[in-house]
């Protein structure tokens, strides 16, 4: 078995919607970013791709190439899957926490946890989502973002 380790962060701005784990949030603000922004997609997806010794998501779908373009983050996801699965691995579990000062995570994170394990092909128990507030402290305790850690662990097939 391997371990990964994904992080990522995006700033939070008027205008865009707000999608955390597959799922449309009705917020005033949404995520900045090239694709959908979706930070808690993105540092699973980092660390899925770290488990299995590939390189990060910049890497595998750069802002230079136009289809990425705010593409839904699950899309991208069903395609590190398939990029673990032609490396030999297949995903054993895959644990997160969104860091969020606003809005509340909590009600959704059930279904975040039903998209990322469908689109993952894996039994919604190898999926924990978790979220926390920074108590005021930092960029997303002044509201300006949202964070996301995960750490995946990946099974030789």
């Amino acid at each position: 078995m391997r371990v990964g380790i994904g992080y990522d962060v995006h700033p939070l701005v008027p205008g865009r919607r707000l999608v955390l784990g597959g799922v449309e949030i009705q917020f005033d603000s949404g995520l900045s970013g090239y694709s959908d922004a979706d930070v808690l997609t993105h540092a699973i997806m980092d660390a899925l791709l770290g488990a299995a010794g590939l390189r990060d998501i910049g890497s595998q779908f750069p802002t230079e190439d136009p289809k990425y373009k705010d593409i839904s983050s699950l899309v991208l996801l069903d395609e590190v899957s398939k990029l673990i699965k032609a490396e030999g691995f297949r995903v054993g579990n895959v644990d997160a926490v969104v860091v969020a000062q606003q809005p509340k995570i909590s009600p959704f994170i059930e279904d975040m946890r039903g998209y990322i394990s469908r689109t993952l092909g894996i039994n919604l128990e190898q999926v924990m989502v978790k979220a926390t507030t920074t108590d005021g402290l930092g960029l997303v305790g002044r509201g300006e973002g949202i964070a996301a850690y995960a750490i995946a662990m990946v099974e030789e097939e």
